[in-house]
């Protein structure tokens, strides 16, 4: 948990100080290119915000009407980061884009020109926007690595093969956005460094629109995924399936244990998963071996997961 507090109180940080000095630069040099990052740090910085609300409510007690936690709170609130992406960020830039784009096609783009005078320097405009831009990648880089390193304690936890397996399996949504999101935010001003400089180079507005255009696509697509991911969370998913064969081992080969009738997983947090097993114990059992014995699996449960928060194991009759 405060692992992932660091992660969002980092990307926070870096996307907030981005977002002022993008507006900025837009304001001073009309870039369609940097419009789009404007759009895109806002977006992030009021998600970095609901991340926050998501752990904080999350980590609140049970209670008699949520009697597993709260810690599904931190699914939503991801799940909502990953609309609002694609709502506010991907499809305004999108949108500018098309605009801009149409725009040059008129012939009524007036492109990045004019220059500046600071302390009796004069300089052009588009340099204010190289200066943003890599400001950012340094900021995003700061944010970025934070993600990656927790992302990567967790891969190194669960000895998944890589990042693409921690995207598909993961419980701790919260590091999973951020580094979404960071990763997002990298490649955006790489494309948007890329069109302006070609509009620079070559005198057609053309790419800086382009480029506009593209950050609104790509953030579209990972908002997509990102929901996707948080969907199979929120619908109550299980442990992936060789933990959980893990589990139901250790109940099969419990001593006195017959047979496993039934052995379900679910999560109820990124750090909290319900167990329940329904087994047919040895019939010889007197009805308090059986109490200590369901009671020492389930510490032998918990010891062998320790993100399992409850476990019932019901005897069969």
């Amino acid at each position: 948990m405060a692992s992932s507090t660091s992660v969002v109180l980092a990307a926070l940080f870096a996307n907030g100080a981005i977002a002022v000095l993008k507006f900025g630069a837009w304001g001073l040099t009309g870039s369609p290119a940097m419009l789009s990052e404007a759009y895109h740090s806002v977006s992030d910085t009021g998600n970095q915000v609901f991340l926050l609300v998501g752990i904080w409510f999350g980590g609140r007690a049970s209670s008699r009407r949520h009697p597993f936690g709260y810690g599904k709170a931190q699914f939503f609130y991801s799940f909502l980061v990953s609309v609002l992406l694609f709502g506010i960020a991907g499809w305004e830039s999108a949108n500018h884009g098309v605009h801009e784009i149409q725009l040059v096609l008129s012939g009524e783009a007036h492109g990045i020109g004019g220059t500046e005078t600071f302390a009796g320097f004069t300089f052009p405009q588009v340099w204010i926007n190289y200066a943003v831009l890599l400001s950012a990648i340094v900021f995003e880089s700061y944010a970025f690595v934070k993600a990656y390193r927790a992302m990567k304690l967790e891969i190194d936890e669960h000895d998944w093969s890589g990042f693409r397996e921690a995207f598909r399996k993961t419980a701790n949504v919260t590091t999973l956005t951020a580094l979404t999101e960071d990763t997002i935010a990298l490649g955006g001003l790489v494309l948007a460094l890329v069109g302006i400089w070609l509009t620079q180079f070559t005198g057609d507005p053309i790419y800086d629109a382009i480029s506009a255009l593209l950050i609104g696509v790509m953030l579209m697509g990972f908002a997509v995924a990102l929901a996707w991911e948080n969907k199979r969370l929120l619908l109550g998913e299980s442990l992936p399936a060789v933990e959980e064969r893990q589990l139901r081992r250790l109940v099969r080969d419990w001593d006195g244990i017959r047979h496993v009738d039934d052995f379900r997983t679910v999560y109820f947090g990124p750090d909290a998963i319900l167990v329940t097993a329904d087994v047919s114990f040895d019939p010889e059992l007197e009805t308090e071996e059986i109490d200590d014995r369901i009671t020492a699996l389930c510490d032998a449960i918990r010891e062998a997961e320790p993100d399992v928060s409850k476990v019932y194991v019901e005897p069969e009759l």
